[in-house]
């Protein structure tokens, strides 16, 4: 490859790993009632004391900041579980990678490199000493814990990768799910990058379900690391940007119980698009699917802006829905990227190779590849608590772990390390 050429793909990447546009309720606490039971009347014909003590009324005093704040990091840290984590393949090709519950006692980190999913030619420029990886706690191939687990399927960006989140994917597992994640050739890294990637969002839709089958195949085996631990009766289906139109189609799928929108939304009325073209079997606006939603998105995506995109896409599905808007987050606050190149992210990363000059020329890549990772965006270390939290309880309550969502409704909105718009359609 001509070092022309391999700049020419590096433009693409950068472009692609912030320009990942897709097609893409807390009720209130119940009060009890007061108590109706009275004393029967006394028999006696002693006259009543002339003394009456006025009755007391005690009423739950409401809850404090300090209390709400206490709430809404609920599922901010990790739960119960130890991670483990495999790599499957699905027998089209992509791999899947899978998070899930561990035995007590597995302890260890699990890393990945962003530069490893480049083609070589693209890696041995991208050589300087700057992050460009992510660590979480887990083992790989450890023990699964004891007990079945609700599946969640994880769809990444354009010019993602099905690691993308591991913020996010790993810490579900943590609070007791099994999270199987699909590379999508139609739009990943490699593929992107290699001018292989077809952009079929159908094909994306497959994978994850495919990745659905295999989980559950998997359990059904007794030699496999997830035999006997899938609980396929509850499945809810979490998408970033691209991925965000990709778990729409995946949500028509009957085994769908529920979809989260990370910084994407529907384009309503785009004949392009699957998710409004195609009927669900329990009907539905525009072919959305029927199904509980929760879209989540920061206050300065210049990608997907929140109220071009997001917002009217909470206002267009059925209920019920739940919106959140962060103040301060950007495109690529959900997912790992800034937490590379110093916290410039991918940009960083170029840029520390010596690639300043093709960034200087073309200032649009270095606007969209750091979206989300510099001001006016807060730190993301600041804002992945909030976005494990929320997507936590939401899918908690939805698969009926909690009966109540906890800590995400309109009351919580100042609650946050960030202030947080929300909105719900019950």
């Amino acid at each position: 490859m001509t070092s022309r050429r391999v700049l020419a793909s590096l433009s693409v990447a950068l472009l692609g790993l912030a320009a990942c546009s897709s097609d893409d309720d807390s009720s209130a606490p119940t009060t009890a009632a007061p108590a109706t039971t009275e004393a029967a009347a006394p028999t006696t014909d002693a006259a009543p004391a002339t003394t009456e003590a006025e009755p007391t009324t005690t009423e739950a005093a409401p809850p404090t900041t300090l209390d709400l704040a206490t709430i809404a990091a609920t599922y901010a840290e990790p739960g119960p579980y130890p991670v483990g984590v495999t790599t499957y393949t699905l027998a089209k090709g992509p791999s899947v990678e899978v998070w899930y519950p561990a035995v007590e006692g597995t302890t260890g980190e699990v890393s990945y490199d962003v530069r490893d999913f480049t083609p070589p030619a693209i890696r041995e420029i991208l050589t300087a000493d700057i992050p460009a990886s992510f660590t979480f706690e887990g083992a790989r191939d450890a023990e699964a814990a004891d007990g079945t687990f609700p599946v969640v399927l994880f769809s990444h960006g354009f010019t993602g990768i099905r690691l993308q989140s591991s913020f996010l994917t790993a810490h579900l597992a943590s609070w007791g799910f099994v999270v199987a994640a699909p590379d999508h050739p139609s739009r990943d890294l490699p593929n992107v990058l290699s001018g292989s990637a077809s952009g079929d969002r159908n094909d994306s839709v497959d994978d994850l379900l495919q990745s659905l089958d295999l989980v559950v195949a998997e359990s059904a085996s007794a030699d496999s690391l997830l035999s006997g631990h899938v609980d396929d009766s509850m499945v809810v289906a979490v998408g970033h940007s691209a991925g965000g139109g990709t778990v729409l189609g995946a949500a028509l799928d009957e085994r769908v119980d529920g979809y989260v929108s990370l910084a994407s939304g529907v384009l309503i009325g785009d004949p392009s698009a699957t998710t409004t073209t195609t009927t669900t079997a329990e009907g539905g606006d525009a072919g959305l699917p029927d199904k509980p939603s929760f879209f989540m998105a920061g206050s300065v995506d210049a990608v997907v802006p929140a109220e071009d995109r997001t917002r009217p896409s909470f206002e267009a599905v059925p209920e019920p829905s739940l919106l959140w808007i962060i103040d301060g987050v950007g495109h690529n606050g959900f997912d790992d990227f800034c937490t590379f190149g110093g916290g410039t992210g991918i940009i960083g990363v170029a840029e520390a190779s010596g690639l300043g000059g093709l960034l200087d020329a073309q200032p649009q890549l270095r606007a969209l590849g750091e979206d989300g990772c510099v001001p006016p965006a807060v730190p993301v270390v600041d804002t992945f608590p909030m976005i494990r939290h929320g997507v936590t309880a939401w899918i908690r309550h939805l698969v009926g772990v909690d009966a109540e969502p906890i800590g995400i409704g309109p009351d919580f909105a100042d609650a946050f390390a960030r202030p947080v718009e929300i909105a719900e359609r019950p």
